[in-house]
């Protein structure tokens, strides 16, 4: 009976936050390590991506801080941007 008792209050001093066998710990841990391969894929798609809309857009941004600079006017500086953003789109498109 001491013993039942004994292993009772173990199992209540564990709590529900610590796993009372280690296959449980094992499995978080694959399941943590493919969630972070998976988050670091995703990631690295992402900053590709933004690196080829920059590298597309940059001729964009350069004549628009140009236009921006000579005449001091956000308005014609976004239209400069437009015209060659769109420019740009029309070429990528007929390759």
């Amino acid at each position: 009976m001491i013993a039942l008792e004994m292993l009772l209050l173990t199992i209540m001093q564990a709590g529900p936050g610590s796993p009372l066998f280690i296959g449980e710990r094992i499995l978080t841990g694959l399941a943590d390590l493919f969630g972070g391969v998976i988050l670091l894929v995703i990631g690295i798609l992402v900053i590709v991506l933004i690196v080829a809309a920059a590298i597309v857009l940059l001729p964009a941004i350069i004549v628009a801080v140009l236009i921006w600079f000579l005449t001091g006017s956000f308005f014609y500086a976004g239209i400069a941007f437009l015209i060659v953003a769109l420019i740009s789109a029309v070429a990528m498109a007929g390759d």
